[in-house]
């Protein structure tokens, strides 16, 4: 389970680290920066896991103690609550969990925690199943399938709650919610034992059962663990364990009227799949003494396996211009304010897929961003340059012209045309290279021909030169315009022996470059320019010169501009291009076919990421 925690304006905010080349590794970028390397390192070292027995499946301690030793040095878990989709936080998360196993030769189990059937929907199970995979993770180890839901655990853990009643660590309470929250006491004040907290073992393993049996209405009755109505951490005053609720589960359907709660189920799953590092975010690090109690009080009556699994927390992701609260999210959903949850602007795994980004540029992301205990502002920028790199070696190369306008060649043939050839990788000369057809009319972009050329421009403009990249240099010799002065088409004259890759193409020393398609050759397509959703690093943030707490309303924080949809021209092979291929558009950026918008024919590419230097920088 993953919670926001607001923005603080003290926030030390991290800026990306240097760039990584081509053969840079992430173990090289960030081997040291994961503290809980070191745990496991330490761990293993003293065999602090080696006598753990393993059934083969989840199970109480008699069930795992008739196995053989665990095969796996260790094993940790995923356990998302499918209440909604998976966001850039839980990829550090999938990632860390994932990452440890497979470092140390253990198993990551997926595990839903399931126990609210309100809130919880397979088609949130579906989502987090198909991102994990897309991210690169799966969780069979060895003959095992490691894919498991907390509901499926309810009968264990319904044994596992009589058990601690007979034994005096639970009993059934009858106060209201508002009673139980006003008797909690305070952070300064410990809180009031209920006039119920001593009823009989016996009495309260009846009204268990009762309750169980769907005797009584939503609320009328709880179930609470007997620890310390006066501890300093509010955690451990007799916490709800059970909870009446009269609603259909999404995999138990109507079998179960009673529900055990996150605190209650949490680490007893751990402890039934054998778990040995339970790995949470800071917020969890006071739930940690119930999680030790709870687990303790159950080995100590024979019901779970030891040793025990053991709890350790690290510092959620915190990004700039980004919000990754579920209730902000689902705000922006509902409000329209954004298409859907994949929209290419939402922080969610499914939003990021659709935009482009890659697992593994997340997991170079989460080793570049690296594992503490402190709270960190993370810059956006850190995340775009794990994708640059990544797609600057996955992604080929083509050619679009974002804003095109007619150039002609008036000295070349009309209807004839020849091949160039242009490289599909040039940091991978294996890949070849691929045919372009030049032509009399071709489409550039309108910001390479300027009438009055700034200082610097070294594009086309009369009497200038300039090379057509993987073609021919070409001299400006004016331009036509419509009758309101916006220019519609630019002439030029070619070189005949300037052809790249020919000997006359070395006599020529222009200084602009400029790319081009052919317009007989050329395909349209709908291309999404997307910038970050927000306008202001911290959405929502505090206002200057208010009382303290007071913040910004984050919806108006939204970028305005934060997508931009054009007609572009693009190379004809792309028209029927396959969805979720990338590209790298030459001197504007990355690119990916939509998943679900591009169809043969009508291709839509959705904006990646700008590139790190843009050739039009400063109008060279």
């Amino acid at each position: 389970m993953h919670r926001n925690i607001a923005n603080s304006s003290d926030t030390i905010v991290s800026h990306a680290k240097p760039a990584a080349t081509a053969t840079d590794t992430p173990e090289k970028n960030a081997a040291s920066s994961n503290f809980l390397v070191q745990v496991v390192e330490q761990g293993l070292a003293e065999g602090k896991y080696a006598s753990r027995h393993w059934s083969g499946k989840p199970g109480p301690a008699a069930q795992q103690q008739a196995g053989p030793l665990d095969p796996a040095a260790i094993r940790t878990r995923f356990p998302p609550e499918p209440n909604g989709y998976l966001h850039f936080g839980h990829a550090k998360s999938i990632c860390l969990n994932f990452g440890l196993a497979e470092r140390f030769g253990g198993a990551c189990h997926m595990r839903f925690d399931d126990t609210n059937p309100t809130k919880e929907e397979q088609e949130y199970v579906d989502s987090i199943i198909e991102s994990v995979k897309w991210l690169g993770y799966g969780w069979q180890f060895q003959n095992e399938n490691n894919l498991y839901f907390a509901s499926d655990y309810f009968d264990f853990l319904y044994a596992f709650a009589e058990k601690l009643i007979e034994a005096g660590h639970a009993y059934v309470d009858e106060q209201s919610a508002d009673e139980i929250r006003q008797n909690r006491g305070t952070l300064t004040q410990p809180g009031t034992n209920s006039p119920w907290r001593d009823r009989p073992a016996a009495e309260s393993l009846d009204l268990f059962r009762r309750m169980k049996a769907g005797e009584f209405a939503d609320g009328s009755l709880v179930l609470r663990l007997k620890i310390d109505m006066a501890s300093g951490n509010i955690n451990l005053r007799d916490p709800l364990a059970y909870r009446i609720r009269h609603a259909h589960h999404h995999r138990t359907g109507d079998a179960w009227c009673i529900y055990p709660l996150y605190d209650f189920t949490h680490g007893v799953s751990d402890s039934l799949e054998n778990i040995t590092h339970s790995i949470c975010t800071l917020e969890f690090e006071s739930h940690r003494p119930l999680y030790d109690w709870l687990n303790e009080r159950l080995a100590e009556l024979g019901c779970l396996n030891t040793p025990l699994p053991q709890q350790y927390e690290f510092s959620r992701l915190n990004l700039t211009y980004v919000v990754l609260s579920k209730r902000k999210l689902i705000q922006l959903v509902d409000e329209g304010h954004v298409q859907a949850w994949d929209d290419p602007r939402m922080p969610t795994l499914v939003g990021a897929r659709r935009r482009g980004y890659t697992p593994a540029g997340f997991r170079l992301f989460a080793e570049r961003i690296g594992v503490s205990r402190s709270d960190s502002l993370i810059d956006y920028t850190v995340l775009e340059d794990c994708m640059r790199e990544d797609l600057n070696i996955a992604a080929e190369r083509r050619i679009a012209v974002l804003d095109p306008i007619k150039l002609v060649i008036t000295n070349y043939p009309e209807g004839h045309s020849e091949t160039c050839h242009a490289p599909n990788h040039p940091l991978k000369p294996e890949l070849g290279k691929r045919e372009v057809q030049f032509s009399r009319e071709l489409w550039i972009e309108r910001e390479d021909f300027a009438e009055a050329p700034p200082k610097g421009f070294h594009r086309l403009y009369q009497g200038n030169k300039v090379r057509l990249r993987y073609g021919y240099v070409i001299e400006c010799t004016g331009c036509e315009k419509d009758a309101a002065g916006k220019v519609t088409t630019v002439y030029a004259t070619y070189f005949e022996d300037s052809k790249s890759g020919t000997p006359g193409a070395d006599t020529y020393k222009v200084k602009g470059n400029s790319h081009w398609i052919s317009v007989g050759h050329a395909c349209a397509a709908e291309v999404r320019l997307y910038d970050r959703l927000f306008k202001r690093a911290n959405p929502g943030g505090k206002l200057p010169d208010t009382p303290e707490g007071e913040t910004r309303d984050f919806i108006d924080d939204l970028n305005p501009d934060s997508i931009s949809t054009i007609r572009a021209q693009v190379e004809g092979s792309l028209g029927d291009v396959t969805a979720e291929t990338v590209f790298q558009f030459e001197r504007h950026g990355y690119f990916v076919a939509d998943r679900f918008d591009t169809k043969p024919g009508n291709p839509v590419f959705n904006r990646t990421v700008t590139l790190r230097d843009s050739w039009g920088k400063a109008g060279q």
